[in-house]
């Protein structure tokens, strides 16, 4: 017999218990909180790229380039929720996830050169409705791996049709080469059963090096370079 039972032209659904009946409405209102959870979410990470491209599009009137190169956005998928629910032996609900989660929304600035990651991030920290939550700096303390960014856990209020709702984004600042090292890193590390020896760490570890090396000798030839120009405008 099929989910469904047909009775001369009519069908009927199948006889539910109340114990089904209470499971299945547990799920419906757990998924539409969960959908509207993350629209919220949505919200909050369109706010936040909002104020980078407003940031992004003043500055570069002020000093003729825009320390931006791209902005990318990401909504952590619902397996990567489980699974860091998991992990951190939290039940598996609506208001966990927004209580305990900091990740979930995401935004990632790519900047040409590391000061303008300093320089961004604190004129964003600046704007009266953004809340710093929590502030790692992994480009004066890189991780074990290699890995440098800064990252900053926010709060930023979103505006619905009845009311006003803080939500957090973890917002990562990555210079060029950090983001292409970090990208590659992570295809290489995380592949599904691939162990990845001790020396190939190490090499991983010593090309990450070798990108800041190559960060700063950049930054030091912008530096130059305006240094340079600056000299012959007074000289005119």
């Amino acid at each position: 017999m099929t989910d469904t039972e047909e009775r001369g032209n009519i069908l009927t659904l199948p006889d539910i218990s109340p114990e089904q009946d209470k499971i299945r409405s547990q799920i419906q209102t757990y998924s539409t909180r969960y959908r509207e959870l993350m629209a919220y979410y949505r919200c909050a990470i369109m706010e936040v790229e909002t104020k980078f491209k407003v940031l992004n599009e003043e500055l570069s009137l002020q000093y003729d380039r825009n320390p931006i190169e791209t902005i990318k956005t990401r909504l952590k998928s619902p397996d990567s929720i489980a699974n860091k629910m998991a992990v951190n032996h939290l039940a598996p609900t609506v208001d966990n996830i927004e209580k305990y989660l900091n990740d979930v929304a995401g935004v990632r600035v790519i900047c040409g050169f590391r000061e303008d990651i300093y320089s961004l991030a604190e004129m964003f920290l600046r704007q009266d409705d953004i809340t710093l939550i929590q502030k790692k700096d992994y480009l004066k303390n890189p991780k074990p791996n290699g890995y440098r960014s800064l990252h900053l856990i926010v709060e930023i209020p979103i505006f619905l049709h009845d009311e006003k709702r803080p939500m957090k984004v973890e917002v990562q600042f990555r210079t060029i080469s950090m983001d292409w090292w970090a990208s590659l890193e992570h295809k290489i590390r995380y592949k599904k059963d691939v162990t990845i020896p001790e020396s190939v760490s190490r090499e991983l570890c010593e090309c990450a090096e070798a990108a800041a090396v190559l960060d700063n000798r950049m930054e030091q030839i912008r530096k130059l370079i305006e240094l340079t120009n600056k000299s012959d405008d007074k000289a005119l």
